[in-house]
């Protein structure tokens, strides 16, 4: 992972990761709160041996430093502490006295340090330095007497202890410090292990690893797309419908070997494959491109109900010769954009679309048309989306951010895979608009859209004569642009074909 990766999982997951740090902060607040607070109090005894000459005092030194730790262990017994418990009236044990003293000593150091624990100051102050008189009461008659009936150790209190001012515990500072850094590890650890476990497809970069297909679009997420599925028709000034139209753009960049039929289809129903394509035959039709649209989903056909046309006869009729693709091929919106429904729903559509037949049929419009979109049906379910992509020029697999899983993205490629059809690209589907992998975010579309006026306005001259050229154009039928072989000569007769054989009987 790159550090651009991390940067984005910390914008990603930036809510997780402060409301963590900020429980952090809480629970270190709290438990400062609640706890009592302890106030530390020390009384440091002196150790020395008695001794007349320098040799005995040598010697004496020697011995104190090896039985310093034996007096520091001491400091804590019984034997100090009941005297203690005894004159302060203490209502405790020496066990339980025991847990709240720390005696310590420096190395090659003969004084030891008694401190004394306690939420009273003065009390922690009078245990210490009781405890310090008691052990310099008690070493002297636990060591070996002299020669001359006195003990070689003394030990003698050099420092009293002191009530102190402020509590020792808790560390209120420390304890918040502690909280949030506690907290903010925490939450990136919750962030990158939401990233790992991930296993939805985001961006197109996820994408791109697993189809190794360029992206070629992306649509924003819009919640009133099913109140206007025909977006480019219905609000063409819109964000949303600038984006088909620069998917449009990308897509007459794409090198697919002079050819210009494309399968349009998703690994998973829902994800959008429908108004896309239909957006995108729209918005082609509208840069002067003829653009043939066929519902080759024949399985639960959606086209002709987005357009609102009839889609009782169609596609299938012209496959099993019931009917000629002439006259079941509709004009639609004044453009040069022409509609194959796909009429009823036969028991096998793959059968029908792996038919010689369709491989005719996609040959003879690819003649007619400048672009041939088919609308099919998830790979995933069933094959034939994958049975037709390989008679056109490749696939466009549509790919709902967020949605589709990285499994089910790859079973998708596999698919086309397996029958040698082309992936020519994808198309990233309702994409969020805010966050990380937002779609101005993460595909740069942050721009206004202010062009609309310059559309509005009225074509004067020669640009209002190619004007009324194109809408010319727009309504000339289906055979109007002779190509060879015509669509009669294959077997699929055309409108114009059918009256000139009127005419000659």
């Amino acid at each position: 992972m790159e550090l651009s990766d991390y940067l984005r999982i910390l914008r990603k997951n930036w809510l997780v990761i402060v409301v963590l740090t900020l429980v952090g902060l809480g629970a270190a607040a709290a438990y400062s709160l609640t706890r009592t607070p302890e106030f530390e109090s020390s009384s440091t005894v002196f150790v020395s041996t008695q001794g007349s000459t320098v040799q005995e005092l040598q010697q004496g030194s020697s011995f104190t430093q090896a039985r310093i730790n034996t007096y520091v262990g001491l400091a804590t017994a019984p034997v100090v502490l009941n005297p203690v418990i005894a004159e302060l009236g203490l209502d405790v044990t020496a066990r339980t006295l025991a847990e709240s003293v720390s005696v310590a000593a420096p190395l090659n150091s003969t004084l030891i340090t008694v401190t004394v624990t306690d939420p009273d100051p003065v009390m922690a102050a009078d245990i210490a330095n009781a405890i310090a008189a008691s052990l310099a009461t008690a070493v002297p008659q636990l060591e070996p007497e002299s020669a001359d009936g006195t003990s070689p150790v003394r030990l003698t209190r050099v420092s009293d202890a002191q009530p102190a001012l402020s509590p020792s515990s808790p560390n209120v500072p420390l304890n918040l410090a502690l909280g949030v850094l506690v907290g903010l590890a925490l939450g990136i650890g919750v962030a990158v292990l939401r990233t790992v476990l991930d296993n939805k497809v985001r961006n197109p970069r996820d994408a791109e690893q697993i189809t190794a297909a360029p992206s070629i679009g992306a649509i924003a997420y819009d919640p009133k797309a099913k109140d206007r599925p025909l977006i480019v028709h219905a609000d063409p000034l819109s964000p949303r419908a600038e984006s088909f139209r620069a998917l449009r753009t990308n897509l007459q960049f794409l090198d697919m070997g002079g050819r210009a039929s494309f399968v349009i289809t998703s690994s998973i129903p829902s994800e959008g494959k429908s108004t896309t394509t239909i957006n995108l035959a729209i918005a082609l039709a509208d840069a002067g491109k003829r653009v043939a649209l066929l519902d080759t989903d024949l399985r639960k056909p959606k086209v002709a109900e987005y357009l609102g046309i009839e889609g009782g006869v169609g596609l299938t009729d012209v496959l099993i010769g019931r009917a000629r693709v002439g006259d079941v091929m509709l004009p639609w919106g004044g453009r040069s954009l022409f509609v194959l429904p796909a009429g009823k729903v036969p028991p096998n559509p793959s059968e029908l679309l792996g038919s010689d037949q369709m491989a005719t049929l996609l040959e003879v419009l690819e003649r007619d048309f400048d672009v041939v979109l088919c609308d099919a049906p998830p790979l995933l379910p069933v094959t034939d989306a994958a049975i037709l992509a390989r008679a056109t020029s490749g696939a466009l697999l549509i790919i709902a951010a967020g949605k589709t899983t990285k499994h089910q993205l790859t079973g998708a490629a596999e698919a086309l895979q397996t029958v040698g059809a082309k992936l020519a690209g994808f198309v990233m589907s309702m994409v969020p608009t805010r966050g990380a992998d937002s779609y101005y975010s993460a595909y740069g579309y942050g721009y206004g859209y202010g062009y609309g006026a310059y559309t509005q306005e009225k074509p004067k001259g020669k640009a209002k004569k190619a004007k009324d050229g194109a809408a010319a154009r727009r309504t000339t039928p289906v055979a109007a642009v002779p190509h060879e072989p015509s669509m009669s000569e294959l077997g699929f007769e055309t409108r114009r074909d059918a009256r000139e054989a009127d005419r000659s009987s």
